[in-house]
């Protein structure tokens, strides 16, 4: 077996601590494309966790398949902390999920919506806790950022887990 074929760690992070909790796991994804799924469909017992995922990189996509709201996307812009959390409620609403991660960005490698290249932002929800996102200025080409925005989605769905994890456990 070679490294290519081992899981992403973050990923199997991520599938730990989902699984863990009874938690099924939706995306929506505008400049990852589906990595994101992706990336955690390649940890083995992923089927237990990972629902699906909406690929909604053109605008209108994310309205009609995602679920947000034409005034979210005309007021705040397609990239956009409001757009990220929106992303991610619809995709666990339209996937049946109890989690859902919505990530919206710029790639490059021009600005888009007045927003730098390597812009991006990460929406999650997860039971008991409202949506929130976070937004990352992230370094590097086009596939630099978008793997680094998959690896920082990962990164802070974990952490929220273990968050609310910990709130429950007290």
């Amino acid at each position: 077996m070679t490294s290519a074929d081992l899981p992403d760690p973050g990923a199997a992070a991520a599938v730990a601590a989902l699984g863990g909790r009874g938690w099924t796991l939706a995306t929506a994804e505008s400049l990852t494309a589906g990595m994101l799924a992706a990336t955690v469909a390649g940890v083995p017992g992923a089927s237990a966790v990972l629902r699906g995922g909406l690929v909604v990189y053109a605008t209108d996509l994310k309205h009609t398949l995602a679920g947000v709201a034409e005034e979210v996307l005309r007021r705040h812009g397609a990239v956009s902390g409001e757009t990220a959390r929106a992303l991610a409620l619809g995709a666990a609403e339209r996937c049946g999920a109890d989690v859902g991660v919505g990530l919206t960005g710029v790639a490059g490698p021009d600005r888009q919506e007045g927003r730098a290249v390597g812009t991006v932002h990460v929406g999650i929800c997860v039971p008991g806790v409202a949506a929130r996102s976070t937004e990352l200025s992230l370094d590097g080409g086009r596939a630099e950022i978008r793997r680094a925005a998959c690896a920082a989605a990962l990164d802070l769905l974990v952490g929220i887990a273990d968050e609310v994890g910990n709130e429950s456990a007290t």
